[in-house]
């Protein structure tokens, strides 16, 4: 099944029958601290994407990611978690249904875009899913490659049925680097700003070839998740 994100969410649920407790205003003040065993990296939420802001925040106080796996990693692509049945699931077993009953509306916009170190909400494919709306709990964090001018070319060409990619994202794609192909198809709703260095090792260990296919075949784990400080720029 050839699918950027399997399925991922239990039934269409609107945002509404979330996770109990709204976020205090002083959240919006805040990023989110990612404890990993592989170590420590920090999100930011945009304010662009309110119902995805809102809904992480909720799951984060909740405690609903502490013990979650990466259980998803594609080097030169993403990693991805927030599957609730990772939690204590047995290797070799296949991962990526799990969530917690409801999705949330596309919001999409312009400027946020798949830049290396973007996150972003996985969802089910367009043919169950042609509004795109997102999981309400899976998540992933863009690692992407280096594009030359050429392969962007080559790619609103193929893929893109010639979408431009604005002039300001190709500087990034083929500096920065990211996943333009992703771009309008998957609500980005944040970026990651400390811990590039631990997204590019999680990203390099050795997966599964098996039916847990993309599954590290040692675990990469959420130890905590949790509202910080905000100290970065």
């Amino acid at each position: 099944m050839k699918r950027f994100f399997p399925v991922l969410c239990i039934g269409m649920l609107v945002l509404s029958g979330c996770a109990t407790g709204k976020p205090v205003r002083s959240d919006y003040k805040k990023d989110v601290l990612l404890r990993t065993s592989y170590g420590d990296m920090v999100l930011r939420l945009s304010d662009e994407t309110p119902q995805h802001r809102d809904n992480f925040i909720r799951l984060v106080k909740s405690g609903y990611y502490n013990g979650v796996l990466f259980h998803r990693v594609i080097r030169d692509f993403m990693i991805q978690s927030g599957d609730p049945q990772s939690r204590n699931a047995p290797g070799g077993k296949p991962l990526g249904e799990g969530g917690p009953g409801y999705t949330i509306p596309a919001e999409f916009r312009e400027q946020l875009f798949h830049r290396k170190g973007a996150l972003a909400a996985a969802r089910e494919g367009d043919d169950v899913n042609p509004q795109k709306a997102s999981s309400g709990s899976q998540f992933y964090i863009v690692q992407g490659k280096v594009w030359t001018n050429g392969a962007l070319d080559t790619l609103e060409w193929k893929r893109l049925n010639g979408r431009k990619i604005p002039g300001a994202y190709r500087k990034v794609y083929t500096t920065v680097g990211g996943a333009p192909h992703l771009d309008q198809h998957y609500t980005v709703f944040g970026r990651l700003v400390k811990g590039i260095a631990v997204l590019d090792k999680i990203a390099a260990v050795p997966t599964s070839k098996g039916k847990d296919r993309d599954r590290p075949i040692r675990n990469v784990t959420i130890i905590k998740a949790k509202m910080v400080k905000r100290q970065y720029p």
